[in-house]
């Protein structure tokens, strides 16, 4: 399906997207870490990225990411409800916002005996503040998602009382929910409801 390093990217937007905007998760409402705590929540919605952007996130880095999930949040929705052009529309500001363009950049070889490093396709450049280079590499792999057949794979979940999104990796493309939970809740309550009917 998607490439690996797309892949990886197409996660930290779900992560981002649903660490970084308000709405509700899981059954209950859930508010964006304001203030102080803003960055930390950033610092854990990406904190296995690789290396090749500068790790200092601040106050208005974690502002600027926060602004980027939120237009995030608008591709996803968008996709959920059959509004293509909305969607692309969208990642095309995000794109020149960002600045995103393609470059190969050196980076560590984990198949290599010994180490070693290897050419790895980024989308920002070279200078970028982590902010615009997450943004960067987030934009483009939800262009490459849109723009592609498999732009039907960006979700929210259908759970009631939850708006976090996700990315459908499954074989037969029938992911429905943000997480097992969300799945979990959805099958006990349909349960209630059958019970309750065949009851009266």
């Amino acid at each position: 399906m998607f490439d690996s390093h797309v892949a990886v990217l197409l996660e930290h937007a779900v992560s981002l997207v649903n660490t970084l905007t308000d709405g509700e998760a899981r059954g209950r409402p859930y508010a964006v870490p304001r203030g102080a705590d803003l960055p930390r929540a950033v610092e854990d919605a990406v904190s296995d990225t690789e290396g090749s952007l500068p790790r200092t996130i601040d106050a208005p880095q974690a502002e600027y990411l926060a602004a980027t999930a939120r237009a995030m949040r608008r591709v996803f929705q968008a996709m959920h409800d059959g509004e293509l052009d909305v969607a692309a529309t969208t990642v095309n500001g995000l794109l020149q916002d960002s600045g995103a363009r393609p470059r190969l950049d050196r980076a560590p070889d984990p198949g290599r005996d010994g180490g070693g490093t290897t050419w790895q396709l980024h989308f920002h450049g070279p200078d970028d503040s982590f902010a615009a280079g997450h943004s960067a590499g987030c934009a483009t792999a939800l262009a490459l998602a849109v723009g592609g057949s498999l732009a039907g794979r960006l979700g929210v979940c259908h759970a009631d009382r939850c708006d976090r999104v996700y990315v459908d990796t499954s074989r037969n493309a029938a992911r429905q929910f943000c997480s097992t939970a969300c799945q979990n809740r959805t099958k006990a309550a349909a349960f209630r409801a059958r019970k309750g009917g065949g009851s009266g």
